[in-house]
């Protein structure tokens, strides 16, 4: 069992184990002993969102970067995609982001990405703790001191800007109004050198972030709040990021959130009739909508799910062939252009998508029939089996035996938060909301906080 590493890298509030600075820098020293196993010069290149704890941990993370043989790079406050696409370019062994995405501001991060582009595998994960375990104890506070950040290179920032662009050609806003929210996070420093290239009006919100402000009612977190400014602004489409934007949820022209199912919907479609869906066939995760899958299989597509997490949906990609996937929050997957979900990229190929149809958003997927879902979120003080939670079991057994031909029971542990999930879908909303207040509720009664 990994201790450590989350389905998105390491997380937790940022100065508290394992953020506080031993862990930091031994994480620092331990990737950097990890990387020179390979007998290589080791180069990393690193970045940050918008949270206060953000410089620190950067600063102190490269000292022991340096410590374990590393020269660092930095990219300044940047998308975390943007840090796996200049690893990938500029040959780095590795790129590392700090960043807590959608968590609150008190919260922060170390994602890791290798030379290529990609999250690290489990098994990576699980070498780098062990080593992080025997470096922990080589700390010393005097020794460190007050660590320097390294020299932010600004080159690296246009060099992301360029690449989104080039990597859709042709796209236009058609003169259309669209609205940005960056969440007060990282798609603030690009977002509005990507978009007002696009030939529209660009009205962008949320970005100026302040430190503490990321996230905080905006974002992908709250995506009613774009999808009112649409509205408002009579707009054509919204687009909404979350802290690190390597998600994105959207608006339609009436001002209805449209999800990551949905864009996958979209995107399948436009792809299958352009040839590139692979078998026909796209990945989503469990917790995707069933409507999603009826949508699927009128389009002759198929659908296969992964555990949640877009580095499991990218596994599954890689043994199917799948050439799309993603979740319901807002990570799409696009292999042929990107090693990794980005925000920024999904709304460029969604508003592509837009433009080539001669479509609105709504019209493309005005016939997604979404079964009624809901999702309860349950703080929890340690993450127990839920197989060894008796009355939770017998719960959820009741709700699938009843729900088994018409809905679905997804219970799970978020992998980034001190959260246990209980999702249910059903035909019937009565037997959902009845089911999942009484999971959520047995759930609270055994570990809540």
């Amino acid at each position: 069992m990994r201790k450590l590493f989350g389905t998105d890298g390491i997380r937790a509030v940022a100065g508290e184990a394992p953020l506080d600075r031993r862990t930091v820098w031994a994480v620092g020293v331990a990737l950097a002993t990890t990387l020179k196993a390979a007998g290589k010069p080791v180069r990393v290149v690193m970045g940050m969102d918008t949270r206060e704890s953000g410089p620190w941990i950067a600063a102190v993370l490269a000292a022991g970067l340096r410590e374990g043989g590393a020269v660092v790079e930095s990219a300044g406050v940047i998308t975390t995609p943007a840090i796996a696409f200049l690893a990938r370019k500029h040959g780095f062994s590795a790129g590392v982001v700090i960043s807590a995405s959608h968590n609150p501001w008190r919260d922060n991060g170390i994602k890791v990405f290798g030379g290529d582009g990609f999250k690290l595998p489990d098994a990576v994960e699980m070498g780098i703790e062990e080593e992080i375990e025997k470096q922990v104890s080589g700390f010393r506070d005097q020794v460190l001191g007050e660590p320097e950040l390294p020299e932010v290179n600004e080159a690296f920032r246009a060099e992301y800007v360029r690449f989104l662009l080039e990597a859709v050609p042709g796209v236009s806003l058609d003169n259309r109004t669209v609205v940005i929210d960056c969440a007060n996070g990282a798609a603030s420093t690009v977002a509005v050198q990507v978009f007002e290239a696009l030939q529209g009006t660009v009205e962008v919100t949320h970005a100026s972030p302040n430190g503490r402000n990321i996230n905080e009612g905006c974002g992908a977190l709250h995506p009613e709040v774009v999808a009112g400014e649409v509205k408002k602004l009579g707009a054509s489409m919204g687009f909404t990021f979350d802290g690190d934007a390597d998600r994105a949820l959207f608006a339609d022209e009436h001002g209805n959130v449209v999800n990551g199912d949905a864009v996958m919907l979209a995107c399948a479609r436009d792809l299958q009739a352009r040839g590139g869906l692979a078998g026909d066939l796209v990945v989503a995760t469990t917790m995707s909508n069933m409507g999603l899958e009826a949508a699927f299989k009128r389009s002759g597509i198929r659908m296969l799910r992964a555990p949640v997490g877009d580095k499991y949906v990218l596994e599954e990609m890689n043994k199917s062939g799948a050439s799309l996937g993603g979740e319901q929050s807002g990570h799409i997957l696009f292999p042929a252009k990107a090693t990794t979900g980005d925000g920024l990229l999904t709304a460029l190929l969604v508003l592509d998508v837009v433009h080539r149809s001669g479509k609105t958003l709504g019209e493309l997927i005005a016939d997604l029939k979404n079964f009624p879902q809901v999702i309860l979120n349950v703080k929890v003080r340690e993450k127990k089996p839920l197989d060894s939670l008796p009355v939770v079991m017998a719960l959820i057994a009741a709700a699938e035996e009843e729900l088994k031909d018409s809905g679905r029971v997804v219970i799970r542990y978020s992998g980034t938060e001190a959260l246990a999930r209980v999702m249910i879908e059903a035909e019937s909303e009565e037997a959902m909301t009845r089911h999942a207040q009484a999971i959520a509720g047995a759930i609270r009664a055994e570990l809540g906080v």
